[in-house]
């Protein structure tokens, strides 16, 4: 099973995180599953970006992203080139590193 380490996010995850998870889990799902609780306002169906993740390792271990979620990428806060909508983005077979970035487009645009 792949291990998925997750960088210190001052909120969520201020330790950091480091678990295991089964190929084919959504990387939200492995999150929740583990007691992170990333943002996910759409129910996980991609119609937001809350969840928003930066996948700093194992990036191209991970499904092929759709075109609906590329489209929805764009309006993520701290947009990178390895960024994934994490109910999108499905585990495969290597570990990753993941970031969750300081906000969503929510707490953005509600000033917190």
């Amino acid at each position: 099973m792949p291990k998925i380490t997750v960088l210190p996010h001052n909120v969520l995850c201020p330790e950091g995180a480091t678990f295991e998870a089964p190929a084919g889990e959504s990387i939200c799902d492995a999150l929740l599953d583990n007691h992170i609780e990333i943002e996910h306002a759409c129910g996980k169906c991609g119609a937001c970006s809350t969840c928003h993740v930066i996948v700093r390792k194992g990036f191209d271990s991970l499904s092929k992203m759709s075109e609906k979620e590329e489209d929805m990428l764009d309006r993520a806060w701290g947009l990178e080139a390895n960024s994934r909508l994490s109910c999108q983005a499905k585990i495969g077979n290597e570990n990753l590193t993941v970031e969750i970035p300081r906000y969503t487009i929510n707490l953005v645009s509600e000033n917190r």
